[in-house]
């Protein structure tokens, strides 16, 4: 069955649990990059979302990883941590021109990540999407949106969010209710529930379920068993698929993340 590539990583790249448990021990800190993009295939960068970067820190990124290797940013809180969603355009325009187009093919989708307190207001919500640029300095940027309050799983924000093209973010949570519709030309999966009992976070048989939902969602089709809000599924194209092991247990992320690989391998 043909399907898109499917990208397995963690959440940013220094993290000192890691060193002796993922990086060898007495591994220079700053070759961490270098040797985590050996082993994983993405990496989702937190550090976009607490402040800016200069160009040349994206650039040098892109230089530490090998072809084929993807970034994922998670978007400025200023543009996503407001009461009202609709006067974020000055901060959307700030965060994509600060220098993430100096990644080149290095640059996956944008991750909008909101407050879990933050409620569906459809036409502010809307207005928000709408402020996503569909490209900048002629590279072309990706949106995955990440809600984490109940009232988003209702028809008209699968819809709205289908309209724009953008991907709502699947979570598996023990926390925040999740939405598995598929809404973007790619998937985003963030596997949240991870713990330190296992060896690679989750169990081997869950393992093996992820790996089958991935290639799922690469050949185009809906996995089962997953929390959809509406049951009329997308058009059945292959999709780029991006499954990141990050939050729970995050010392066992890499782990995870190499387990799933060896298994889509």
């Amino acid at each position: 069955m043909t399907h898109a590539p499917i990208r397995v990583g963690i959440g940013g790249w220094t993290f000192e649990p890691w060193r002796g448990t993922f990086f060898p021990e007495k591994w220079p800190h700053k070759r961490e990059l270098e040797y985590a993009a050996g082993k994983l295939t993405a990496i989702e960068v937190n550090g976009t979302y607490y402040s800016g970067f200069k160009p040349a820190t994206f650039a040098n990124w892109a230089s530490q990883v090998p072809d084929g290797f993807v970034f994922t940013l998670k978007a400025s809180r200023f543009c996503t941590n407001r009461k009202v969603l609709a006067e974020a355009g000055e901060s959307v325009q700030r965060f994509v021109s600060q220098g993430i187009v100096e990644l080149g093919d290095r640059l996956g989708p944008i991750l909008w990540q909101f407050m879990a307190t933050k409620k569906f207001e459809p036409d502010d919500f809307r207005a928000f999407l709408q402020l996503l640029p569909g490209s900048y300095e002629g590279v072309t940027l990706r949106h995955a949106v990440q809600v984490r309050h109940e009232s988003f799983a209702v028809p008209e924000f699968v819809a709205m969010a289908r309209e724009a093209g953008v991907a709502i973010v699947y979570a598996d949570s023990v926390d925040y209710p999740a939405i598995a519709d598929i809404t973007g030309p790619f998937v985003y999966a963030r596997l949240e529930s991870g713990v330190e009992e296992e060896p690679a976070g989750y169990t081997p048989a869950a393992l093996d379920r992820w790996a089958a939902a991935a290639r799922t969602w690469a050949s185009g089709g809906q996995p089962d068993g997953l929390p959809y809000v509406v049951t009329d599924a997308p058009s059945a194209q292959p999709r780029e698929t991006f499954v990141f092991f990050i939050a729970g247990a995050k010392v066992r992320a890499p782990h995870g993340a190499m387990a799933l690989i060896e298994r889509l391998g």
